[in-house]
């Protein structure tokens, strides 16, 4: 049965199988999210109804990354950035739906990466994410249209610092690690010599009748 709203539209329900489809999952998964939508006429009785301060809300400004004919919708990814008041912002790419079953024992390892359920009136369903930080400021430029979106998973950070096994960058193609220049293509530094060893260097060379 529906739940009514103060506008008397009837909302969908999360069925007593969905349920129970739901709750069979949660072995598998690391987390279970259970998300609604409030129409606006209802959010304040709905506030009232948790005991949430409206003072105490944390601003987030979030973006979904997709190509105009939304390739990526259609094969389950989902490309997400994220601004938070005050603090440093996050970014996931998601997989949905997935089996945990076909993931390897050090992908689920991987401090990054994550399954999770997403529980909704009307449905389920249970993605495979990776997720990494982002500066506030790249955001901002990325929101902006100065950056392109693809900066955001590409920071040049090694395994060390994002955290992903081998596998894990070989399997999801890890953008932080794939960004990474390989030795060949790393620009060697430059050798730096005193006055002294020049000098030296300058006469020898001028000894043996050759010019710098």
């Amino acid at each position: 049965m529906s739940a009514p709203t103060t506008t008397g539209a009837p909302l969908p329900d999360l069925t007593a199988e969905h349920l129970g489809e739901v709750l069979a999952l949660l072995p598998g998964s690391d987390s279970v999210e259970l998300k609604a939508t409030v129409p606006g006429a209802d959010r304040r009785r709905v506030v009232q109804r948790l005991g949430m301060d409206p003072l105490e809300a944390e601003l987030r400004q979030v973006a979904f990354f997709d190509t105009p004919d939304l390739l990526l919708n259609r094969h389950g990814v989902v490309v997400r950035a994220r601004r938070i008041q005050g603090k440093e912002g996050d970014t996931v790419i998601k997989l949905r739906p997935i089996n945990p079953a076909d993931l390897g024992e050090d992908l689920r390892s991987d401090r990054a990466f994550g399954v999770e359920v997403d529980a909704m009136p009307g449905g389920y369903v249970r993605s495979a994410s990776m997720k990494g930080t982002a500066k506030d400021k790249k955001l901002w430029e990325a929101f902006h249209g100065e950056t392109p979106a693809r900066a955001l998973f590409s920071a040049p950070h090694g395994p060390r610092s994002c955290g992903c096994t081998r596998t894990a960058r070989r399997s999801l193609s890890c953008p932080r690690s794939a960004s990474r220049p390989r030795p060949s293509q790393r620009r060697r530094r430059p050798r730096h010599f005193s006055r002294r060893a020049l000098a030296r260097r300058h006469d020898r060379l001028s000894r043996s009748g050759d010019r710098l």
